[in-house]
């Protein structure tokens, strides 16, 4: 398969004894090969792992630097004919000064060594910064052969992989040394620490380095010097993390007497795909002196995840535009519905509208839309009797999505009406000379088209605004009827995909009616209503229904699971990934729900319609964008109407024959 861009890492802290070395090398030689084994790409190993960073003034004996080479050594030949490159703290003499160093280790040989640049008040007795290394000085003789020494930047050309390595907390002093790596092409920095045990400072260094991933669009590994070294005067945290983008991936802060190793995948070519979407945006000018002094070295072909063999270690959401933790999911929710109550209510102040209307089917969509204008409303203090609310029930409206709309605008106190579709369909089937029993496209487009005319002719009549309903998967999708439901005044749901669509009403059933007892007349039945409009089916309800009144148009059995196109839709414009890669990922993660025959085949609908539908999204209506990805065609996708989906259709005929 092509390359997956993605790369397994590993962040070791070995229970060393220091000054030991023979101990403390058979340790990283014995925790380097358990990583090769569950198909690390990288292990990162702390600061001054070798000797200890707390050997004291031990690090002036000769004796001891040589020993710690000569471990080196023999850690560099056991990664021959290992698949894993070595991230190793140890420290080095050059030119009658001590420095505090990393050694970049793969396939028997030590790659390069970088020095630590800021060095704090107690190491300064035994080790010189880095930054003070004559320019001139960008390699060492080691083992017989000269060796790239300064800031170096790492690249895998097979991988399409570069990182560089910056040792100790440097982001507590300044960013600038990573902030350069990172400008001259790094993609991951990877850190080899020693970080002091106290309260508070794990979350602290958690934030810090989170925060600078983001910012700075990168993968940032660091782990720390642990429980093994000395407790004259303070224990080391063994805290490690591995963070991309902002996103903490894994952490762990052990202080047993143990040897903790913490492995998580990076998806590099997302962060490359952010970094083209965001290119320039968070990278500060920085000191010369931090620049790249050596430039590129060229490493072997690194090991990456592989799709046929590995398995996620902490696997991608299913839905990604939903956080984990509930909690988190409710603070989100939250937010989002005050982002759009607002959104409306500024539209309306605008445009100087004292009225809003909506065509309410008890479907989600529009019932997240009536909730939001209820909010928006109670923001302008406007009362309810200016929301104008009309269902209108047609060919293949249930009892059941008419009584819960019914239901909602009572409870909701709005001006209700009711007015059937039906017969005005029929006139207009006989005017265009359409057959009212033959259910093709026009059969659904006419209804849409219907209800949407008499919407916007009641807001005409009323001076009201004609809110949206329409939703990002569908606008994904173009399940919409041009200019039917597609078109509005103002859509507030926009930004919101199907799948969350669910978590906010279920947020307002759960949550926001339990905190807010004047929503409506009476919260415990609108929440009753809620769970009713959340368990029923998704459907345009255009279709007549079958001879017991049930549904017989139930879009996930057109289209495929909402599930999986939000997938495809969050990683195809969040993280660019390819269609192999997104086949396979959604494989991984779906594992067990759908088959990749399956998946394969909903990924064709997607791109096809994707594609074939950019010309609906040229015009949508303005709306608030609320999350990392928008449809809008005003900044926030810019894609042709006519833009040709063959690159990608060609490419999932090859994978059709492989993966059949």
């Amino acid at each position: 398969m092509a390359n997956s861009e993605i790369i397994r890492i590993a962040a070791a802290t070995p229970q060393i004894k220091v000054a030991n070395i023979s101990y403390n090398s058979n340790e990283i030689i014995r925790m380097l090969r358990a990583a090769n084994e569950a198909r690390c790409g990288i292990i990162v190993f702390p600061e001054l792992t070798l000797t200890g960073c707390t050997a004291g003034d031990l690090f002036r004996q000769g004796l001891m630097h040589d020993s710690q080479l000569d471990a080196l050594q023999s850690i560099a030949a056991a990664t021959s004919g290992l698949d894993i490159a070595v991230v190793l703290g140890f420290y080095l003499e050059v030119s009658d000064k001590l420095y505090n160093c990393a050694a970049v280790i793969q396939s028997g040989k030590v790659r390069g060594i970088v020095p630590k640049i800021f060095t704090a008040n107690d190491e300064s007795r035994w080790f010189s910064s880095g930054a003070a290394i004559p320019s001139e000085q960008d390699c060492v003789v080691l083992f017989g052969e000269e060796i790239p020494f300064g800031n170096i930047v790492f690249r895998d050309e097979a991988a399409g992989l570069t990182f560089a390595v910056e040792v100790g907390e440097s982001l507590q002093l300044s960013a600038a040394p990573s902030s350069a790596l990172l400008q001259n092409g790094a993609v991951l920095i990877l850190n080899p620490t020693a970080c002091i045990a106290a309260a508070g400072a794990n979350k602290y260094r958690r934030e810090l380095i989170s925060t600078h991933s983001r910012k700075t669009l990168c993968g940032y590994i660091s782990t720390s010097a642990g429980a093994g070294e000395s407790t004259t005067d303070m224990v080391y945290s063994a805290h490690q993390i591995i963070a991309s983008a902002g996103e903490l991936l894994a952490e762990n802060s052990d202080l047993t007497r143990k040897s903790p190793v913490t492995i998580a995948e990076i998806d590099y070519g997302k962060l490359k795909f952010q970094r083209m979407q965001e290119q320039n945006a968070f990278f500060p000018a920085t000191p010369e002196f931090f620049a790249p002094t050596v430039g590129e070295v060229s490493l072997s072909p690194l090991r990456l995840f592989d799709f046929t063999r590995d398995r996620f270690t902490k696997a991608y959401r299913k839905n990604p535009f939903i956080p984990d933790s509930k909690e988190e999911l409710h603070e989100v929710c939250s937010e989002i519905f005050r982002i759009q109550a607002s959104a409306l209510a500024k539209r309306m102040a605008h445009v100087g509208s004292k009225k809003s209307i909506l065509g309410v089917s008890g479907g989600l969509d529009s019932t997240l839309a009536l909730l939001v204008m209820v909010e928006a409303h109670r923001l302008l203090n406007l009362p309810r009797e200016n929301l104008i609310t009309v269902t209108l029930p047609g060919f293949g409206t249930t009892d059941t999505t008419h009584s819960n709309a019914v239901r909602m605008m009572e409870l909701l106190g709005t001006d209700f009406r009711e007015i059937s579709i039906v017969q005005s369909v029929k006139k207009h089937f006989a005017d265009i000379g359409h057959d009212e029993y033959l259910h093709d496209l026009t059969y659904e487009n006419a209804q849409a088209r219907e209800r949407t005319q008499i919407l916007m002719d009641i807001a005409g009549k009323e001076g009201a605004l004609l809110v949206g309903t329409g939703d990002l998967s569908e606008l994904a999708l173009g399940w919409c009827t041009y200019n039917g439901d597609h078109m509005a005044m103002y859509g507030v749901n926009g930004g919101i995909p199907k799948t969350q669509m669910q978590s906010m009403v279920r947020w307002v059933a759960e949550e926001k009616l339990s905190t807010d007892p004047n929503f409506c007349s009476d919260n415990a039945a609108l929440r009753e209503t809620l769970c009713s409009i959340l368990d029923t089916p998704i459907s345009p309800e255009l279709l007549p229904t079958n001879a017991s009144g049930d549904l017989v148009q139930k879009t996930e059995e057109s289209v495929g699971p909402y599930i999986l196109h939000d997938f495809f839709l969050y990683h195809t414009l969040r993280s660019g990934m390819p269609p192999e890669k997104l086949l396979l990922t959604a494989s991984r993660v779906f594992e067990g729900e759908y088959d990749i025959a399956f998946i394969l085949k909903c990924l064709k609908i997607f791109y096809g319609r994707f594609f074939s539908q950019q010309f609906k999204r040229s015009c949508m209506p303005d709306g608030p964008i609320v999350g990392e990805i928008s449809l809008s065609p005003r900044g926030a996708l810019a894609m042709p109407s006519d833009a040709e989906s063959s690159v990608w259709m060609e490419e999932l005929s090859r994978l059709e024959v492989i993966y059949k």
